[in-house]
């Protein structure tokens, strides 16, 4: 059988830096799927390996080592064999570097998969070949794969893992992969590829495995190496989040005053002019620093000092955007969240809400709908309530104006976070829907 294959260029230049994150349910084998990645592609240190093969927690049959314990590195996560924070680690190939996240498959740790999946290009959704009963997913699967189509992640591919326990049976495969079709239709996720896995054993991860003859498409490493990372968002409208008003002095006749921040998105120079959101006050570029060095140009990612030809009122939360850029700050919005907190959505409660470096007050005016995992349909406003690992949409009003970006467009200024000012705990992330 051919594998559902979206992505088939393999280009042999050097892709860049790919960040990665596992994701799925509990006992899917995400950990070990990382281990062995790392192991196979050379990426473990030898007293690593001492440490594996002498630690007492593992969970291998006679000399094999437990490749999960590489990222499962607290002792809680070694003593129950679950993942319980996200793990990061690096490794390279001669084709591409790999930043990988291993996130928690608990229910209860979701809110450490979104963090985790936030900054990450590809997701790898693992699926438990022997617990896949009548095409039925399990839910903690649709989860995943719908956080990380609301988080935009530019390809998700799904690791159909175990498959040596059902005696590689390509008809298992199959329905397998048409329910996960099914699935990524329902939900609206276009780019993923699919195919058949052994983590512990290694088949299909690094080298082809000759069990399966029915299986056409490039093994895990081939595919992940060839997968274009996310760009700099240079094209992107210019937007400049202020965390600092730097001064040198105060009294002095030549007295500086700079706005220090990270450029979110596009590029920006001198001698172009800019506005204040929410203020709309305009000024022109004067200089440009880049740690102490004047440049002409800054981009996105760029950690800067920008001076302007006039003094005007901005602060720490304002946003630098073109003067002529049409956008206009906004109080009321829309917005899909995944709720994150133990205490469900009270619409009475105020919540801080961050957006980049800004922090103001907000209030919930209506949950518009919640998605079941389910059955993945939208439950109508009067019957939603989210609670913890609930995605829904929401309509919510602030205190100070907000940049309204659309999060599909402009991710860095497209998402916030909720905080209870009860309890200082994040109680959802959230993505901005202009289109709403």
């Amino acid at each position: 059988m051919n594998a559902r294959t979206l992505h088939t260029d393999f280009e042999p230049a050097q892709q860049g830096v790919l960040r990665l994150i596992t994701a799925g349910s509990v006992d899917d084998g995400k950990s070990t799927l990382i281990g062995r990645l790392l192991f196979d592609s050379k990426g473990i240190m030898a007293d690593q390996l001492e440490a594996l093969a002498r630690t007492k927690f593992r969970r291998t049959e006679g000399d094999a080592l437990d490749l999960a314990l590489l990222t499962d590195g607290l002792e809680a996560e070694r003593e129950q064999g679950i993942t319980i924070d996200v793990a990061y680690r690096y490794f390279s190939t001669p084709r591409r570097k790999f930043i990988v996240a291993d996130a928690p498959g608990h229910e209860q740790y979701t809110r450490n998969m979104v963090t985790g999946a936030s900054n990450a290009d590809v997701a790898i959704i693992l699926i438990d070949a022997t617990r896949v009963r009548d095409g039925q997913l399990l839910t903690q699967t649709k989860r995943h794969s719908m956080l990380a189509k609301l988080l935009g992640l530019s390809h998700v591919v799904v690791a159909v893992n175990k498959m040596d326990l059902l005696d590689w049976n390509a008809e298992a495969f199959q329905g397998i992969a048409g329910a996960y079709a099914e699935l990524a239709g329902r939900i609206g996720l276009q780019a993923y590829d699919i195919l058949p896995i052994s983590a512990l054993l290694g088949d299909n991860i690094v080298h082809a495995s000759t069990n399966t003859p029915w299986y056409a498409g490039p093994p895990l490493l081939s595919l992940l190496e060839s997968l274009p990372a996310s760009q700099k968002p240079l094209d992107q409208a210019l937007r400049f989040p202020v965390q600092l008003v730097a001064r040198h002095g105060g009294s002095s006749l030549n007295d500086f005053r700079g706005y220090m921040g990270e450029v979110a998105s596009g590029t920006l120079s001198v001698g172009e002019e800019v506005k204040v959101l929410a203020s709309g006050v305009t000024a022109r570029v004067r200089s440009l620093y880049r740690g102490l060095d004047p440049v002409q140009q800054v981009q996105a990612g760029d950690a800067i000092t920008l001076v302007l030809d006039q003094d005007i009122d901005i602060s720490r939360g304002d946003v630098l955007l073109r003067a002529d850029d049409a956008v206009t700050a906004r109080r009321d919005i829309e917005a899909d969240v995944c709720w994150l907190d133990s205490q469900p959505l009270n619409p009475l409660r105020r919540y801080l809400l961050k957006q980049g470096t800004r922090v103001t007050s907000a209030k919930i005016r209506q949950v518009l709908s919640r998605r079941d995992v389910q059955d993945l349909s939208d439950s109508p406003a009067s019957d939603a309530v989210l609670s913890m690992n609930d995605i829904g949409r929401i309509a919510l009003l602030s205190r100070d104006p907000l940049v309204p970006d659309d999060y599909s467009v402009l991710p860095s200024t497209g998402s916030f976070i909720l905080i209870d000012e009860a309890t200082h705990q994040t109680a959802a992330a959230g993505m901005i829907r202009a289109e709403a």
